[in-house]
């Protein structure tokens, strides 16, 4: 009678990512964009010059005088410099999507099938909304100094409430289904019951959602690094260059251009592929698309 219960959850017949990129423009198109871009950031160390290699007689050369990019105040290789940033930029976004959804899987989970936490968490976790994601990153880096293991924690930690918040809503509607209920009342243990019938059901958002906490964390990167407070400015990142090519923008926009183009090209082709997901993965949506 127990494991008849227990096996009354409905089958969830998701596609595999594949499929969906398939049968998806945008996911498709989207990915495609995006894995041209890692494997160009892989791979440019093999045609690239040292990023930081100075040579002052070539300084702020137009694009196709020297390189392809130009270079910068100090005859810097912009187009190096921007390849090398991307892994920077990559690294963050991928870095910064994996720890805020692993941590805020489990406290999304605790707090939505366990009313007594519920307040408790729930509480933390709008007073760390409550404030501003830079301001709180840029204290946080002020503190412990800037290196990246930093610059992804002080990111890392205005993202967990949001995910949170998305977990804890899905828990409180599944909970309440007849298949958990039937779990619980056959005797079911606690932890079995969320993994095997309320954690399946937080994948397809999550999945979604980590496409664009990851396009908001290399954003949120590019903006402390254009402030000073992010990456040190031996390590090019995006942010860095365009925070160091300011001063000549009137001169030489393209310091600024190739890097700020490069970075909106990535955060579109993460959001373009979390569009396509959303849209493939939420039932009602890919419903009324057919």
């Amino acid at each position: 009678m127990a494991e008849t219960a227990t096996n009354t959850a409905p089958a969830k017949d998701q596609p595999s990512i594949w499929r969906i990129a398939l049968k998806n423009r945008s996911v498709f198109w989207g990915g495609l964009l995006l894995l041209i871009i890692v494997v160009i950031a892989a791979l440019g160390g093999f045609f690239t010059v040292d990023p930081m290699k100075i040579n002052p007689i070539s300084r702020l050369k137009p694009p196709g005088d020297y390189g392809l990019f130009g270079t910068d105040q100090l005859g810097r290789d912009v187009f190096s410099r921007v390849v090398n940033g991307a892994r920077i930029s990559l690294t963050v976004g991928i870095a910064v999507a994996v720890i805020s959804i692993a941590i805020g899987l489990f406290m999304g989970l605790v707090a939505g099938y366990f009313r007594y936490m519920d307040a408790i968490i729930m509480r933390v976790m709008d007073g760390l909304m409550s404030i501003p994601a830079i301001l709180l990153a840029i204290a946080l880096i002020s503190l412990s100094g800037a290196t990246l293991t930093t610059v992804v924690i002080a990111i890392v930690i205005p993202e967990i409430p949001r995910v949170v918040r998305l977990v804890r809503s899905v828990v409180l509607t599944v909970r309440e289904e007849p298949y958990v209920e039937a779990a619980i009342s056959v005797g079911t243990r606690t932890w079995p019951i969320m993994v095997r019938h309320v954690l399946p059901n937080t994948i397809a958002p999550l999945i979604v959602q980590a496409t664009y906490v990851c396009g908001s964390a290399m954003l949120t990167e590019a903006i402390l690094g254009f402030l000073g407070a992010g990456i040190p400015p031996e390590i090019p990142s995006w942010g860095n260059i365009m925070s160091e090519g300011r001063t000549f923008f009137q001169l030489t926009p393209w310091i600024i251009f190739f890097p700020g183009a490069a970075l909106a090209v990535t955060v579109l082709a993460v959001n373009i592929v979390g569009d396509g997901l959303r849209d493939s993965l939420d039932p009602r949506i890919a419903r009324n698309m057919r």
